[in-house]
Parts: structure tokens; C-alpha cells; sequence
């Protein structure tokens, strides 16, 4: 019952009746489908599974974490400034927060390098980079990408954040600090509406760090180039998200205080593990809002299995040595696979085999920067040759045999060879010179294919 239910609300979202295009309706269902994809990919499993993985990682990490980042601020003496930035995240849990602020607190005085030793340090900085390594698995897992840092970048980048990054937040609030307590900030404060204006900064304050925290961690954080557009929305949806998770969980621990009696001393434990587990979930769930924003054709399928028909791959296979022909003729800008897959309209997953068959035949070859040029002159790349890369692929598990029936495999022979006797001797580089050049940026141009994602 559900499940045409889910197939029809999916339908009108990604294949909207002709009748409401260009209405408000239309933009809406192009809205809606993003909390849609994120409560497909809830509904999944897979998130919720990294977000409680996070949360067993960080309850043996996050000592050494925050004794990192305050050894810092604690040789210059501002250690302390990050208590309150502490408190703020855990202010949720109502009035176990203060208790925990002032467990953390007491175990990070007693980090301290005489106490540790080398093979302590050694332990605390492996800690460290370990769990900085599965957030970065997570954002990868999200971001579709499967080459993580190197070891030395990871040493280096996630070392200098954490060292770095309190200094930052320390002087940020110096700074709002500062510019609260001038006297043209107090003096606005006694006429309206400035002074309800400066309340309702002062109280979204803390939420605006959050959500600049979040867009660095979603910029930063992926081994692959995130935009800032994606990053920031993905950031500030978090941040609010975040926020909004906050007062609710308040409302739900003060109303529950007689449930947790049942728990007795473990019930700081448990308000503990849901406060982590929610805050790792929002973290993620921005991520992937962020890796939507940035590749919406993704929205559609999600992380499921992208199989083209074979008539597709052969409109999309031609479409891609067209634009790659075409921009290597002209001298213009070089087309990458994110690029070929945004142009076309398509996931990068379903577009990876296409350009493996290609390369694989010799077609074409991918340059030091990441783009994809002819591997030999076009006037030599026969259609042909285009069409059998992609029917003829070889990837994958192959069967050593099949029994024959003589009339199919005839009428499939007879049709094959129709094929290449209607294009025989026509080349790719013919395909360019006789139609004119696809517009680059324009999105209104779409090579042949550009529907593909609305029928894989």
C-alpha cells in the first residue's frame, strides 16, 4: 500500500504533468525534493548507522580531542574561553549539561604532558587522527568518494585544524564580545528597535557559529572540491536544524525527569549518548543536503543502483565523444566527468562505466588535470567504434558460454549488421563539423541524452 504510494509522490515530483511547469507548483515540487531525498536516505538505514558509529567514536575520543584543541589556548592562558562554547552544545541536556562541562573540564586540566609521557602523547595524537579519519570516511561515503587523504595530509590538515580552530572561535567571541560592549552598541540598545534587534542577534549568535563550523566541516572535510554555495546552504540547513533539535530535546528531558529516575546514575549516560547520536545525524544529514545542492541529478535514485538501458548508453556514449571532440576542436574550456555529468543531466555513477568502456577501447584518455581529450584523431574514431566500446563492455563477470538458437542469433546478426552498414565510415569528428556547437554553459542547449536521469 505504501510503496505505490511512494512511487506516485516521487512521479509528481520528478516528472511534474506538463500542465504546472512553470507555475509556483512546479517550483515547489523542485523544493520538495530535497527532504524527500534526505527522508528516502533516513529511511535507508545508512546514515543512521555512520551517525551511531560516530557516536561509540567519540565517546572514546573526545577527551583527547578537546585536550588537544585547549593545549593551545592553555599555554596562552584562554583555555577557559572554550568552557562556555562547551556548555553551549551540551546546554540541551538541561542540568546534567553543567555537570558534564565540568567532568570534561576536570579530565582536560588533568592531561598534561608530564602526566602522559611520550607513549601517551603518541596515543592521544593517534586518537586524534583516527577519529578525524572516520568523519572524513563519513563525509566521503556521502560525497561518493573513494580515495580518502593521504597520510601525511591527514596528519598535517586535520592537526592544524585542531589546533587552529579553537584559536579561531576564541577570537571570534573576543570579537562579538568586544563589539557588545562598546559604548555605540549600548547606546542603540536603549531605543527601539535596535534593542530588540541586538537581543535576537545576541541569542542567534551562538547558532551562527554553529552553522559557519558546519560549512567548514563541509567544505573542508570531503577529498573532493566542494562548492561554497553547497557547503553554506547544506551548513546553515544544519545549523537551524541543530538549533531547532535543541529546544526540543530541553522540552523533552524536563517533561521526562521522572522517566530518567528509572535510570538513576545512568541516566547522565544515556542523555549523553542521544544528544551525540542526534548532533551526528544533523551533521550528516547537512552533508548530504550539501552533495544534493551540488549535484542535484543525484536527488532521483540516491545510492541506489544507476543501470542504464543499452539504447541510453549508446545515445550517452556518442553524446560524450561529441562535446569532448567538439571543445578539444575549438580549443575551448576541457570537459571533466563531474562537468559531463552535470551538462548531460546525469549521476557521475552512471557515467563512470561509459567513460571506462571509452578508455578502455582507446577512445579516449583522461589528461593531468582530470579532463577527457581524444585519445587519437577524430577523423579516425569511427561511430562504430563508439557504439561497440559501450554494447561490447567488458566489465564486470562475464558468461563463458551460451547456447545459441539459430534463428535469434540470425535476426540479431541481421540487425547488428544494419546498424554499422547505416553508419560505416562515419566518424566522430563528421558528427561535430556537421552540426553546430553546443553551447558550454547554456541550459537550455542539452546534448542527446540530457533525459537520461528520468529513465535509468
Amino acid at each position: 500500500m505504501i510503496a505505490p504510494l511512494l512511487a506516485r509522490l516521487e512521479h509528481w515530483l520528478f516528472e511534474p504533468p506538463e500542465s504546472i511547469i512553470g507555475r509556483p507548483l512546479w517550483k515547489l515540487t523542485r523544493i520538495l525534493r530535497y527532504p524527500y531525498a534526505l527522508i528516502r536516505d533516513i529511511a535507508l538505514g545508512e546514515l543512521t548507522l555512520r551517525a551511531m558509529s560516530l557516536v561509540y567514536t567519540t565517546l572514546l575520543s573526545i577527551v583527547p580531542i578537546i585536550a588537544l584543541s585547549f593545549s593551545v589556548l592553555k599555554g596562552l592562558g584562554y583555555h577557559r574561553e572554550l568552557e562556555p562554547v562547551l556548555y553551549s552544545f551540551l546546554e540541551p541536556l538541561g542540568d546534567r549539561a553543567y555537570e558534564i562541562t565540568q567532568q570534561v573540564m576536570a579530565f582536560v586540566d588533568n592531561v598534561r604532558g608530564g602526566v602522559l609521557g611520550s607513549i601517551g602523547l603518541i596515543f592521544l595524537l593517534y586518537t586524534l587522527i583516527s577519529t578525524v579519519q572516520k568523519v572524513e570516511e563519513s563525509f566521503n561515503f556521502v560525497w561518493r568518494v573513494e580515495q580518502p587523504r593521504s597520510i601525511g595530509r591527514r596528519f598535517s590538515e586535520y592537526l592544524s585544524v585542531m589546533v587552529v580552530g579553537p584559536a579561531v572561535i576564541v577570537a571570534a567571541l573576543g570579537l562579538i564580545a568586544t563589539l557588545g560592549s562598546t559604548s555605540f552598541v549600548e547606546t542603540l540598545s536603549h531605543y527601539r528597535p535596535f534593542d530588540t534587534v541586538l537581543l535576537i542577534l545576541g541569542r542567534i549568535t551562538p547558532y551562527l557559529l554553529v552553522s559557519g563550523v558546519f560549512t567548514f566541516m563541509y567544505a573542508f572535510v570531503p577529498n573532493t572540491k566542494v562548492r561554497l554555495r553547497a557547503a553554506l546552504i547544506g551548513g546553515v540547513a544544519a545549523g537551524a536544524a541543530w538549533a531547532f533539535s535543541g529546544m526540543v530535546l530541553t522540552q523533552f528531558f524536563s517533561h521526562a525527569s521522572t522517566t530518567m529516575v528509572i535510570y538513576a546514575g545512568f541516566a547522565i549516560v544515556i542523555v549523553a549518548l542521544m544528544w551525540l547520536y542526534i548532533s551526528w545525524l544533523i551533521l550528516l544529514l547537512g552533508a548530504q543536503l550539501s552533495f544534493y545542492i551540488q549535484n542535484p541529478q543525484y536527488l532521483r535514485p540516491g545510492r541506489g543502483v544507476i543501470a542504464l538501458n543499452s539504447s541510453m548508453r549508446e545515445r550517452v556514449a556518442l553524446s560524450i565523444m561529441y562535446l569532448i571532440v567538439n571543445d578539444y576542436r575549438t580549443a575551448q574550456h576541457r570537459w571533466t566527468s563531474n562537468r559531463l555529468a552535470d551538462h548531460l543531466d546525469l549521476p557521475g555513477a552512471a557515467l563512470t562505466p561509459i567513460l571506462d568502456a571509452l578508455e578502455h577501447r582507446k577512445l579516449l584518455l583522461i589528461a593531468e588535470d582530470d579532463s577527457w581529450v581524444p585519445a587519437r584523431d577524430p577523423h579516425t574514431i569511427e561511430l562504430n567504434d563508439v557504439l561497440d566500446a559501450v554494447r561490447h563492455d567488458t566489465a564486470g563477470p562475464r558468461l563463458s558460454k551460451c547456447r545459441d538458437i539459430a534463428p535469434a542469433v540470425d535476426a540479431a546478426r541481421v540487425a547488428e549488421q544494419a546498424l554499422q552498414n547505416s553508419l560505416k565510415g562515419r566518424t566522430v569528428a563528421e558528427l561535430v563539423e556537421q552540426q553546430p556547437p553546443v553551447g558550454h554553459h547554456s541550459h537550455n542547449q542539452h546534448a542527446p541524452g540530457q533525459h537520461a536521469s528520468n529513465q535509468a
